[in-house]
């Protein structure tokens, strides 16, 4: 029918309508038949075995599959379609009325431009036998055909808009549940891995250090009492008791470890990150002399990385974005810089909106948590650079 790609299965409207063009072409050719036997025509044989030959063609090509897969065939079977009209048109001037449904094929089955020319040429044919059978020239062996084809253009035409149109509409449809459903995964995937880190975090900064501190205070009981006592040897066990459990505790908040972090480092899990991003160029790069933080830390930089790069993504409309990690002496520094729209950090809200998300906000509260410096600084029109500084705990120094 046209350059479209090929039609999806068909519809209870394309089924009727086919149906329909089915009905007109037959109802046609059995009109024309009859009318030549009623009406006594001097070539009443051959009008009916012309409208026989005809209809032979037609149903042949109807229920041959080659027709509707091979633009080639179904070029060929609409040749054979004319040869046969041609022939009806000749002996019968109800052959006349056969132009309109072919119209219709011929639009459907060859590519438009193509289409075009053959109802031109197909309007040209049903003139010219019409004048030869009535032997006059009158403004309506003109009209008729070219309406009729100018009707059967326009109606392709319109029907293929429409059909263009529920394409895009189907399209839109399957896109936004294929977005819902993305989403609804995204947000289940957010909602566990949060509450992975609230654990984590809840395990590291009670149990974890409960233990560590009863374990120094034992140390410091059992440097007190005298060796080889009752009581000396029970607070000995109870030091190996919460060594243990403090161990325990550790590989509860490892185990717990997001899993961008839990085959690599933070430097890995942070180029992983910059590799993956969508839009805008983004380089990685380490500064100082790398070293294990404690997963809290780790944690912490990985999410408001993540946070900053979404932010870039979203809303800075940057071409180019840069990831530095620092480390320093006594602390950890994380800086995300981009070349974006920039924005008035004074304007940006003091609160996360709904308690969390990947504002200004939720990521100063992750860095002042351990005690860190979360920084923004930008101008509109001058980028973003957003740093945080943590520091390190004394046994990562």
């Amino acid at each position: 029918m046209s350059d479209a790609p090929r039609p999806r299965p068909l519809t209870p409207v394309s089924r009727v309508l086919r149906l329909c063009l089915h009905a007109l072409l037959l109802g046609l050719l059995a009109l024309a038949a009859g009318r030549a036997v009623t009406g006594s025509a001097p070539h009443a044989g051959a009008v009916i075995a012309a409208c026989a030959l005809l209809a032979a063609v037609y149903v042949t090509g109807v229920l041959a599959p080659t027709v509707r897969n091979s633009p080639r065939a179904a070029a060929g079977w609409l040749a054979c379609l004319g040869a046969a009209w041609a022939a009806l048109l000749v002996v019968s001037p109800e052959g006349l009325w056969i132009a309109f449904p072919l119209y219709f094929l011929e639009l459907h089955l060859l590519r438009l431009r193509w289409g075009i020319v053959a109802v031109a040429v197909t309007a040209c044919a049903a003139i010219g036998g019409f004048l030869a059978h009535s032997g006059a020239v009158t403004p309506g062996a003109f009209l008729g055909p070219l309406l009729g084809g100018a009707v059967a253009v326009a109606t392709v035409l319109g029907y293929q808009a429409l059909y263009r149109e529920s394409e895009r509409r189907r399209e839109l449809i399957e896109e936004l549940i294929a977005t819902r459903a993305e989403l609804a995964a995204a947000e289940r995937g957010a909602g566990i891995l949060a509450e992975r880190e609230r654990l984590a975090r809840e395990i590291h900064d009670t149990l974890a250090q409960g233990l560590s501190s009863i374990q120094l205070l034992l140390r410091a009981a059992e440097r007190a009492l005298p060796p080889d006592t009752q009581a000396a040897e029970h607070i000995a066990r109870a030091r190996e008791a919460a060594q243990e459990n403090l161990a325990e505790a550790r590989r509860f908040v490892r185990a717990l470890t997001p899993p961008d972090l839990e085959h690599g480092s933070l430097a890995g899990a942070l180029e992983r990150l910059c590799s993956g991003v969508p839009g805008p160029r983004v380089r990685f790069s380490v500064s100082g002399d790398p070293r294990v933080l404690p997963t809290p830390y780790e944690v912490a930089l990985l999410r408001i990385a993540q946070s900053a790069l979404a932010n870039v993504v979203r809303h800075a409309r940057a071409g180019r974005a840069e990831i530095t990690l620092t480390f320093m002496d006594t602390s950890v520094t994380l800086d995300v810089v981009d070349d974006g729209r920039g924005f008035d950090p004074a304007a940006a809200p003091s609160a996360p909106a709904g308690g969390g998300g990947f504002g200004l906000p939720a990521m100063r509260a992750r860095a002042e948590t351990l005690g860190g410096l979360f920084t923004v600084e930008s101008d509109p029109g001058q980028g973003t650079a957003v740093a945080v500084t943590l520091p390190l705990p004394l046994e990562a120094t």
